[in-house]
């Protein structure tokens, strides 16, 4: 579908939001789009209570279609592949000779749906744990309290962020290293939006942000550091930095 046919596209802005994936997602589709931005509060970080005006929960990323409001980076993601996409960004969904028939779907495809999903639905709350307690664990208090905020934060690494981290982070690499089709990206050889929205977690990971995290090295996770560096050297991905830079002055992963 070229600009001219289709409605036209706003992408609703948070300032260090996960509205970074979209972003990419747009970029890499080649749509013309707009950006309406918004602000968070500096003493709060909640967003502008405006974008309430388009979503009734008041948060980002939101992106509009026309009078169509879609909000959730996974349905957004699926939403613009499957409608601006020409096929490009969505494996093959049958397997030859099994059109429409229950478990006919290609492996790439499956793949692709569980990952739209399992990026929010599964590992983003545990980077968010895991986000929180790097705040606890580095807050600036008083040398007394100190200790108390190192417990409290060694205590939620140990019973829950670092346990789920090694399982979640191995789960990963060993999807990418049976990745079909000789693999490079989760759904096989090229990029999907799957890839798109998993992006920001395995980015997060790969660039030592998740404390937690500590064992996530080049020697313990190479498929995840090689998938890491493929995403980041998508030409696309590169623009959508670039965007986010005129925007925002930097660009830096954030988990709003």
């Amino acid at each position: 579908m070229s600009s001219s046919q289709h409605p036209k596209i706003v992408l609703h802005w948070l300032e260090k939001s996960r509205a970074q994936r979209v972003l990419w997602l747009l970029e890499e589709l080649n749509v013309s789009y707009d950006i309406e931005r918004y602000k968070r509060d500096p003493k709060t970080n909640l967003a502008d209570p405006k974008l309430k005006d388009i979503h009734p929960l008041g948060k980002a990323p939101v992106l509009a279609i026309g009078d169509m409001v879609l909000a959730e980076s996974a349905v957004i993601c699926e939403y613009l592949a499957e409608h601006f996409g020409d096929g490009a960004m969505i494996p093959t969904r049958w397997k030859e000779g099994r059109e429409n028939q229950v478990g006919g779907e290609t492996e790439s495809y499956m793949r692709y749906r569980y990952f739209m999903h399992y990026t929010e639905g599964s590992l983003m709350s545990l980077v968010l744990v895991g986000l929180v307690e790097n705040n606890i664990r580095d807050a600036p208090v008083p040398f007394f309290i100190k200790p108390i905020t190192k417990t409290i934060s060694g205590n939620i690494s140990k019973g829950y962020t670092m346990p789920n981290y090694i399982a979640h982070f191995h789960f990963i690499e060993e999807q990418l290293a049976t990745a079909p089709g000789g693999g490079g990206y989760l759904c096989g050889p090229t990029l999907t939006a799957a890839d798109i929205m998993m992006s920001f977690p395995v980015l997060l990971a790969a660039q030592g942000h998740l404390k937690a995290a500590g064992d996530i090295t080049k020697e313990s996770h190479p498929h995840i550091f090689a998938y890491a560096a493929k995403l980041e050297e998508s030409e696309s991905y590169k623009r959508a930095v670039k965007k986010i830079v005129e925007l925002e002055g930097e660009y830096k992963l954030s988990p709003g």
